[in-house]
């Protein structure tokens, strides 16, 4: 610097340095990483009920039958009932693999004569068609979660062992109504008895926890279905074959 003719050094005092204007300063963007975690999967009946277009009649049936099925089961379970139970958990795990009926089948075979004969074999085809019809394409197809057990109230007592398969329809409630069906074709007496013990067994599996109602009454309904159709193929094989009903007797 020139002062008065002569010159004068200039300092630079660091401290001194203008500062810097906040507003020029850059900043790194917020850069947040996208979510990309996978979507859990919707149950069955709630795919259904997205499929159909919203506040559309057929969604709010859905809608309400979901939550009625889960309300009658959540019922079940919050009520206490000792007594019966250990008795309904025994008879759940006695139709276990259809083993209840194998039981009564073997039991008209060697004493019912022929019309028990025949009420064992038609009774135990009728069951054999219904758990391939049930557990192969119609639980894959369904691919509803068991119920969350215990959620409301814990009652072990009564519980069975959770399946690992899929809870809708219910096979052992299938396996019952289709047996009766076929064993009553040729024995009618045991029409009743056998379609009680039927209804006994599929209100286990909702007693015990392994399943919702409405897996029950599908299930039944397509044991019925089932059953009959057995019976009127056992009808026209025995007719090919010219076994008439006198013979059969």
């Amino acid at each position: 610097m020139l002062t008065n003719g002569s010159i004068t050094p200039v300092t630079t005092d660091p401290d001194n340095r203008p500062a810097e204007d906040d507003d020029t300063r850059l900043e790194a963007p917020d850069v947040t990483e996208p979510d990309v975690t996978a979507p859990e999967e919707a149950p069955p009946e709630e795919e259904i009920r997205r499929a159909a277009r919203p506040g559309s009649l057929l969604r709010r049936v859905l809608d309400e039958l979901v939550e009625l099925d889960v309300a009658v089961y959540e019922a079940v379970e919050a009520t206490p009932t000792p007594t019966i139970d250990v008795p309904l958990r025994k008879l759940s795990n006695a139709a276990n693999h259809a083993k209840l009926y194998a039981g009564i089948a073997a039991v008209l075979f060697a004493l019912g004569g022929p019309k028990g004969r025949r009420a064992a074999v038609t009774g135990l085809a009728a069951v054999g068609m219904n758990s391939f019809v049930v557990n192969v394409p119609m639980k894959y197809l369904g691919n509803r979660p068991r119920p969350d057990r215990g959620r409301v109230r814990v009652a072990e007592a009564r519980h069975t062992k959770m399946p690992t398969s899929t809870s809708f329809p219910s096979g052992h409630s299938a396996s019952g109504f289709a047996f009766a069906a076929g064993a009553a074709e040729a024995m009618p007496q045991l029409g009743i008895p056998l379609r009680a013990l039927a209804t006994a067994v599929a209100y286990s599996r909702i007693h015990s926890g392994v399943h919702y109602p409405g897996d029950v009454v599908v299930g039944s309904l397509v044991g019925m279905a089932v059953g009959e159709s057995t019976v009127l193929a056992s009808r026209a094989v025995r007719k090919r074959l010219g076994i008439g009903g006198s013979a059969a007797r």
